[in-house]
């Protein structure tokens, strides 16, 4: 799940994104036993109202699919976010998205590179969902080697 925009994700990363939130949504709901432990949950439950919280993030991404021209099924989303209730805001760190943003540009440089040429001539921004905040990475995040 990322804090980028959704805009900036490629096809294959954008489709990912959204079935990934939709196992995060199950989880949070505790419809499901595998990937309880993801470390990107952690901030969805800090949140007040979790599983709203993931509803407004598969939002964003159902908003991109729908400016691509693909179809995102958005009676999946248990909790959509309506007009009369915003969601609650949420942040992520400066560092954090700086570390997506240069994880995204490694896996779009390998599978997608028009995609990739595109992405370096665009500033990179967080999810609608997102404030950011000055900071390191998050400390869930999993830096691999």
């Amino acid at each position: 799940m990322w804090s980028l925009h959704p805009s900036l994700l490629d096809r294959r990363g954008l489709v990912a994104c959204w079935r990934e939130s939709l196992l995060a949504q199950k989880v949070l709901r505790g419809q499901t036993k595998g990937y309880r432990n993801h470390p990107q949950l952690t901030r969805f439950r800090r949140m007040v109202d979790p599983v709203a919280s993931v509803g407004a993030y598969l939002a964003g991404l159902a908003e991109e699919a729908d400016a691509r021209g693909f179809t995102f099924n958005r009676a999946l989303i248990e909790v959509p976010p309506s007009a009369a209730m915003p969601p609650a805001r949420m942040t992520v760190t400066s560092g954090q998205l700086d570390h997506e943003w240069t994880h995204l540009l490694a896996k779009t440089v390998a599978r997608d590179t028009a995609w990739h040429e595109r992405l370096t001539s665009v500033e990179h921004r967080p999810h609608p969902l997102f404030d950011v905040v000055p900071g390191p990475v998050e400390e869930w995040e999993i830096i691999g080697d």
